[in-house]
């Protein structure tokens, strides 16, 4: 069996929800596949099923309890968070859920999760009105929004008699999602890529300035992508609150020429991704002083900004070797982005609607078209579903890895 899972080390903490009864066959199919599992199991797994059923499948001592003398002597809970490739929560509850949004750690699941410097992946599981319950809802938004991966729960016949979202996915969709992600984890070993990410402000005087409604979420998604992927990635960010991925160079902006010349001073690379919504023009001018209310109606000239997606692709010999950007349209999404794709003379355009109540700026759902110029100048299309900006980024970093 041809396996990305061959001698990684899965840390499994299971929570209380009936689910956990796919636990079992979870562990036996990671260990087929060369995986070494320890389980850590909440208070009320242990309701469903047993330490001893799981120490039995997974050949390795189950952790129970943050105060065990034995294993707190050698700090368990620290050695259990960092010793792994990766923790996936699975089943996790809609209590386990707030616990880990709200950093409460009062049991060892949970200071595990509070202690790792690993990459954390939940599949929920929980009666449909429980994961619609918008408590749970914004916890599940503040986790993505921290970088971690939830693996929602599918829809179908409960436990408990009702029907709709809250199963925890099958043990098959786990197994895909984990063997995707370690395949991509050193796809880009030896790449170097560039993006740029969030709103740029263009001052009127020390206090205004003309800007737009980005946040920054895609392109910090696809910088985190990237680096996971394991290409030297360079983040230029305009101003937004997001916190920079881990393993990210980080360059902060203010302007459209700041971030133009953070990029070109970031090259050389192989990929750049032009995910940041830049002024198309700034004033000509900026007041030394606040512009104060009373005053003669200011008149502002406008000047057009040096076209950042452009200037990349246009490099010549210095140009990297897939440059891609976005096309944030309102009306029409498809043939303006085509027209981009060709007047930009870039290799990708992934279009999005930013409309008026799609909620795509500022939001954590993204949906998009990509358009890619192949050899010939012919272009191909593909729409994606509407999904979270992370899985956007999962998806952008996978057609990039199957180009290069």
């Amino acid at each position: 069996m041809t396996t990305h899972l061959k001698n990684k080390s899965i840390l499994l903490i299971i929570t209380g929800s009936i689910a956990a009864y796919k636990c079992a066959d979870l562990v036996r199919r990671l260990r087929e596949r060369g995986a070494a599992v320890k389980c850590v199991m909440t208070q009320s797994a242990q309701e469903f099923i047993t330490p001893l059923l799981m120490t039995s499948l997974s050949q390795q001592q189950v952790y129970t309890d943050l105060w065990s003398l034995k294993d707190e002597t050698e700090m368990g809970h620290i050695r259990l968070s960092r010793e792994a490739d990766l923790i996936l929560v699975a089943p996790a509850s809609a209590h386990s859920l707030a616990k880990l949004a709200h950093g409460l750690c009062d049991d060892l699941a949970s200071t595990v999760l509070m202690a790792t410097d690993k990459p954390v992946i939940v599949a929920p599981a929980m009666n449909p009105m429980m994961w619609l319950n918008p408590a749970t809802q914004d916890n599940v938004t503040i986790l993505q929004q921290r970088g971690i991966d939830i693996l929602n729960p599918a829809e179908g016949d409960m436990a408990c008699g009702e029907t709709g979202a809250g199963r925890m996915v099958e043990v098959a969709d786990i197994l895909h999602y984990l063997e995707n992600r370690f395949q991509l984890q050193q796809a880009l070993k030896g790449k170097r890529a560039v993006v740029t990410s969030g709103p740029t402000y263009e001052a009127l005087d020390p206090v205004r300035f003309i800007g737009n409604f980005s946040s920054g979420k895609q392109g910090y998604a696809i910088a985190k992508a990237l680096a996971m992927a394991g290409a030297e990635t360079t983040l230029v960010s305009g101003p937004t609150p997001e916190t920079p991925p881990a393993g990210v160079r980080l360059r902060r902006v203010m302007s459209a020429n700041e971030m133009l010349e953070a990029t070109l001073s970031a090259l050389p690379a192989d990929i750049v991704v032009c995910a940041a919504a830049v002024a198309d023009w700034r004033p000509e001018t900026v007041a030394a002083d606040k512009i104060k209310k009373g005053m003669a109606k200011p008149q502002i000239t406008l000047v057009e900004n040096e076209d950042i997606l452009k200037t990349v692709a246009g490099l010549g010999k210095k140009r990297p070797q897939l440059v891609i950007g976005f096309a944030a349209e309102t009306a029409n999404v498809r043939d303006h982005a085509r027209k981009k794709l060709l007047a930009k003379k870039c290799d990708w355009i992934l279009a999005n609607d930013v409309g008026s109540g799609t909620g795509t700026f500022g939001g954590d759902f993204n949906t998009v078209h990509l358009l890619q110029q192949g050899k010939g100048g012919k272009i191909s299309e593909a729409a994606w579903p509407k999904m979270t900006k992370q899985d956007v980024a999962a998806k952008l970093v996978g057609e990039i890895v199957k180009a290069l």
